[in-house]
């Protein structure tokens, strides 16, 4: 693309803050106001720049740059700058509390993480079955591999499975050792949440007598089952 000067042949190029005509070999800086150019000398740049007016880029002989394919004009790139922050202010004054709910599912679409979505199962009404479900959870997760590991160093341990008495839909499972202990939790009614440890431990002395009387037990590759 050929280069297009701001000036004209038909006389000398002024600036549009002052008037002034620019003397020969003066350059001038070029600014956007109101979607035209505008020639600034250099007397008239702070002033421009108050004015709100805003600068392009221009070569050494005043002849404007291509824009690159895409970009857009340079008050294209600001309102669309402008558009970006209005929509990543937090919900407050002058937004719709409507619009907060809105933001989790956003930021997950943006790190291309889609948004987990809670499954309510039928929680078993029976004590034995919620045992048995818990125990089906915690075997498909990656914990069993933390029991085996443990087992090579320290042995067998005492397993406990209890439904808690808090939630009817949570069950608690305690392995323990001498030198250590872990409790997990399993929620049925949200088995997509997995496995979650809620707390661990040094002393078999910490624990509740409850959670010490073992009614289960792990193999050799940390699977828990009820004896």
């Amino acid at each position: 693309m050929a280069r297009r000067s701001i000036t004209t042949g038909q006389g000398a190029a002024a600036c549009d803050v002052c008037g002034r005509t620019l003397l020969r070999g003066e350059q001038a800086d070029v600014f956007i106001s109101g979607g035209s150019r505008r020639a600034v000398c250099e007397l008239c740049v702070a002033r421009a720049t108050h004015e709100g007016w805003i600068r392009e880029s221009v070569d050494d002989s005043l002849g404007v740059r291509p824009r690159q394919e895409g970009r857009g004009s340079v008050l294209g790139r600001l309102r669309q700058r402008r558009g970006n922050r209005v929509r990543e202010r937090p919900v407050g004054a002058g937004q719709g509390m409507e619009e907060a709910p809105e933001a989790p599912a956003a930021e997950a679409v943006a790190a291309g993480v889609p948004p987990r979505e809670r499954q309510v199962h039928a929680v078993p009404t029976n004590a034995d079955l919620k045992t048995a479900r818990a125990l089906d959870v915690f075997n498909a997760s990656e914990h069993p591999r933390t029991v085996a590991g443990v087992m090579r160093s320290l042995g067998a341990p005492f397993v406990s499975v209890r439904p808690t008495e808090s939630s009817g839909s949570v069950v608690c499972i305690l392995v323990g050792w001498e030198l250590c202990w872990y409790r997990y939790e399993v929620d049925l009614a949200d088995e997509a949440a997995g496995v979650r440890l809620s707390g661990q431990g040094d002393e078999l002395g910490e624990l509740d007598p409850v959670d010490r009387d073992a009614n289960g037990a792990a193999d050799e590759q940390g699977l828990l089952y009820v004896e």
